[in-house]
């Protein structure tokens, strides 16, 4: 029986069939023929056009990729495909809105952000194509790609590697004038720590914490003590914290007798939980009731919780705007483990007031353990390995906050607050133009 006798699902399989042997002149005559069958098959025409190609035969890929896209089935791969031989046929402006379709389709495509990139970098728009590298980047370091040469295809390594260098000069040049006030006012030698912590977060030099257990997710400061756990002495307000847990508790208290008034601290996503987060029991959980979060204000909850509000108003939190403070009721339930992890950075500090602790719970910073007591502050570096259980039958909780790391001077906590915000600020921008 001749190909043309054969199903469409007969076809399809001798293509896939053809194509893992590595018998291309068969997969070939099978794409072609399912191509008379059904003139919109995606795969077939991209085949053929990549065949086309390998024989030079450009305007005939052109003429087989042209109708595939044409078709309502048309995917974005196949727009993809047209507009990297249209830029291979020197018409860029065409291969920008093949990629603009592509991207409609799909757009978490980072390689048509890549090649987004690069085609409006051809056509002089600098500034659009740094956002289409932010995208492209962005989206593939999130899932584990480009973030070394064994992590990237080496078909697009000089593209990945050319897109990376653009995105870190772009991120420099919007914190760099964001410190130019603070140069201006203080001179550069107040901030030649904020410029090492700078050169390391971008990769020019790569950040070497002074202790092994040190794995900050984001900015690591160098030049400063690192420890585990910081002494009391070094935060003289923990006292009026201190002084204010039967208040605070009392408060928390009537949240607990609230059905629905805590969240999980993870969210939802089942996979962050899974790596966070191990039980004794089906009803082991790690819940928040959040006062601030990342910088936002929950103003029902510290409207409920006025008197812990006011006090901690009066503390010198973090105060980095999307960022910090984060304040928060972290409740624990029997037979829970917060597994280990690693925060963000070490300018800031993690103090814990501990409101309701049943024996056998314990935190782990460092390797080093801290059994909490009762109205009186933990401070340690969450950069640090940490982790945190409760093998108890009854709920833990303990009042969350952030404080800068006394070890800062006040130029460089002015200059880390305005360098994470324009941090922030540059990757909103760089996603919001590429939605």
């Amino acid at each position: 029986m001749s190909y043309l006798q054969e199903p469409l699902s007969v076809l399809r399989q001798r293509l896939q069939e053809s194509l893992q042997r590595g018998d291309y002149g068969d997969a070939e005559q099978c794409a072609h023929t399912l191509l008379e069958q059904q003139p919109g098959d995606q795969q077939a025409a991209r085949f053929i056009a990549v065949r086309h190609q390998e024989r030079g035969e450009l305007q005939r890929a052109f003429s087989v990729l042209s109708k595939a896209v044409a078709d309502v089935s048309a995917v974005a791969g196949t727009w993809q495909q047209l507009a990297l031989l249209q830029a291979e046929l020197g018409d860029i402006p065409a291969s920008v809105e093949s990629l603009r379709r592509c991207l409609g389709l799909d757009p978490h495509a980072e390689l048509a952000h890549l090649y987004m990139g690069v085609a409006q970098e051809r056509l002089g728009e600098s500034l659009s194509a740094l956002w289409h590298y932010c995208r492209a980047v962005h989206l593939a370091q999130s899932t584990g790609h480009w973030i070394s040469q064994e992590s990237t295809p080496a078909a697009v390594l000089p593209l990945v590697k050319h897109a990376i260098g653009k995105v870190n000069q772009g991120r420099r040049s919007a914190i760099e004038v964001a410190l130019q006030p603070l140069r201006a006012r203080y001179g550069t030698s107040e901030l030649t720590r904020v410029q090492q912590a700078l050169a390391g977060y971008l990769g020019q030099s790569p950040p070497k914490p002074a202790d092994a257990r040190q794995q900050p997710k984001f900015l690591y400061f160098p030049g400063i003590p690192s420890q585990p756990y910081y002494g009391r002495e070094r935060f003289p307000w923990q006292e009026q914290l201190e002084v204010a847990t039967a208040i605070i508790r009392e408060e928390l208290i009537d949240v607990l007798s609230s059905e629905g008034a805590l969240e999980p601290f993870l969210g939802t996503n089942n996979q962050a939980v899974g790596q966070m987060l191990r039980g004794s029991s089906e009803s082991a959980a790690w819940d928040a009731y959040f006062l601030y979060r990342h910088g936002e204000r929950y103003d029902q909850h510290c409207l409920r919780c006025p008197r812990t509000t006011a006090v901690l108003e009066k503390l010198p939190l973090v105060r980095i705007r999307e960022h910090a403070p984060e304040t928060l009721f972290s409740v624990l339930t029997p037979g829970s483990h917060i597994l280990p992890h690693t925060g963000v950075t070490n300018t800031r500090l993690v103090t814990h007031l501990p409101l309701i602790v049943p024996p056998d719970c314990a935190l782990r910073v460092g390797g080093e353990d801290h059994s909490w007591q009762e109205g009186r502050c933990v401070t340690f570096d969450d950069t640090f390995v940490h982790e945190a259980w409760n093998h108890s039958e009854r709920t833990r909780v303990v009042l969350i906050l952030d404080s800068w790391n006394p070890d800062l001077t006040e130029v460089e906590r002015l200059a880390v607050t305005d360098l994470v915000q324009a941090i922030g600020d540059f990757n909103r921008s760089a996603e919001q133009l590429t939605q």
